[in-house]
Formats: structure tokens, sequence, C-alpha cells
């Protein structure tokens, strides 16, 4: 499974309801996987709110977010995997629009062309984390799958042939509920529908863990989709495109790059040093 991983490529992501991330961050405040609070508007606010939220973020207060997610695999045996944090008590919803496009939490239009995916939720960091159980089943969806939770919409149907049966939908929304997860680490994967992590299909108890790899259950794992159809009984395949999108929500916070706690803990033994400093203008 080592091969062509594409980690944590966050092109967007949407906080709580009124501080919103767009891809202009990038170009605003640097490219790489962005923190956007307060737009880029000075290190000081930035600092300044990001200490209020290490400070004040408690599983009781926490706001259900989106983080939103673009790119497209290197190959059709690649796989994409991001790492959040569940940092409240609610579902998380796994939501993808690549195959049928769509409008993203972050605002975004996603054109339809995209592969149908597999994605799959693992509890823990690394290569040590655990596929997250709902009920007796992996949480997981594929469209290849008896375990597939379709998501149009909000995603779009596509047609594939005609006569009946042509009109198909592609793209996952998994609700992963409550009552499987804890405040923790999480991991998604994203791949092709034909390239399955073990841990969801076959599953456990022969697979738990995502070192445990993925596998092509019904042969080559290509970027195309096939449908059988009233016309088309022997089915029809559609060449894709190798782009997906996703989107987290729930009560989530995306996992901060390590600098990011230097630049925190730097900031405010700054403001700390600047306060003692300044004149007592009391009478």
């Amino acid at each position: 499974m080592k091969e062509g991983r594409t980690k944590r490529s966050l092109d967007a992501f949407v906080i709580g309801e009124d501080m919103h991330a767009r891809s202009s961050f990038a170009r605003d405040c640097g490219s790489g996987r962005s923190y956007a609070v307060a737009r880029c508007r000075g290190p000081l606010k930035v600092l300044l709110s990001l200490g209020i939220l290490v400070v004040f973020l408690t599983p009781d207060t926490v706001r259900a977010i989106s983080l939103s997610f673009t790119d497209s695999l290197a190959s059709p045996t690649s796989t994409f995997e991001t790492t959040f944090n569940v940092v409240g008590t609610g579902d998380v919803t796994i939501q993808t629009f690549g195959f049928g496009g769509g409008t993203n939490a972050a605002g975004q239009t996603i054109p339809a062309g995209g592969f149908d995916s597999t994605v799959a939720l693992f509890s823990g960091s690394g290569n040590s984390a655990s596929i997250v159980m709902i009920g007796t089943n992996p949480a997981g969806s594929s469209d290849l799958t008896s375990l597939f939770s379709p998501g149009c919409p909000p995603a779009g149907m596509v047609t594939i042939g005609t006569g009946s049966g042509s009109i198909v939908c592609g793209d996952s929304q998994l609700v992963v509920p409550s009552s499987s997860l804890s405040i923790g680490t999480y991991i998604l994967t994203l791949s092709v529908a034909g390239y399955q992590p073990l841990a969801f299909n076959p599953g456990p108890p022969t697979h738990t863990l995502l070192s445990d790899g993925f596998s092509a259950p019904i042969g080559t794992p290509m970027f195309q989709t096939c449908n059988v159809t009233s016309d088309q009984p022997t089915g029809i395949c559609v060449t894709t495109t190798s782009n997906f999108a996703v989107d987290i929500s729930g009560p989530i916070a995306p996992v901060p790059e390590p600098g990011m706690f230097i630049l925190v803990a730097s900031g405010l033994a700054m403001l700390t040093a600047r306060s003692r400093r300044a004149p007592d203008r009391s009478i």
C-alpha cells in the first residue's frame, strides 16, 4: 500500500459558520496545508486565535466543521490519506464529489468525470490505525460492494449507457455515528472503487489494520467505471479522470503541523514578554 500515497492534500476547509478558508489562502499566505484563522490578517491575530482555540476548545463547546480536499491520484493503485482529530461528540460524515460533481463544503464547484471511489475510516495514527466499526460492519463505502452508502445528492448523477439503469450514483455519503467514535485521531483513506483496504474488504476478523494494505478484489484497478443497463446487458464502460474531491464534516479539527505548536508557543512567549515591558499607565 506504500505506492503512490497522497497525504493530507488540503485544498480548502471551512471552520464553523463564519470562518472560511478558500484556495486563495495558499496564494495569500503560502502553499501547503493551511490553518485559516482570521484569513491570515497578521501573525498576532492568528496566534491569539490559535491560543483561544487551544485553551477553550472542549468537547461540549465544539461546533461541527468541514474539511474539503481536492486532488488527483498518480495511478489507480495510489491512495489518498488524511489525518484529522475528532474533538467533540457527534456524527462524522464523509461525502465524495469526484464522480458526479457538485458543490463541496468550501463552496467550490467540483466537475463530474472523476473516478468512483472507496472511502474507509481508521482510528489511530500511522499503519497501526484500525478500521472503525459501525455495528458489525467496517466503516467504509464503495459502489462495488454491498456496503455502499450513496451520496447523490448532494453529488450529481452520471449517465453511463442508455435505457433503464443508465443513470448512476458513484459518490458516497458515509455517516459514522457518534456511538462508533471517541475523541482522538483518525485517518481517512480514499482510493479507486476497485482498490480497497483489506480492513474494509474482506475486513475483520481477518484484517483490521491500515498496515494490512490494499487489494483489487475484482481485477486490475483502473480509472474506469462500468455499468449494466437494459440496452447494454453485457455492460458498458467509460474512462474517468484521476480527480477526486471529498469532504469530512462533524466535530473535527485538522491535525496541526509540528511547527504550528512551536509558532504558538513562541507567539505566546513574545506576548508575555511584551506585556511585562509595557509601562504602567495607571494613575
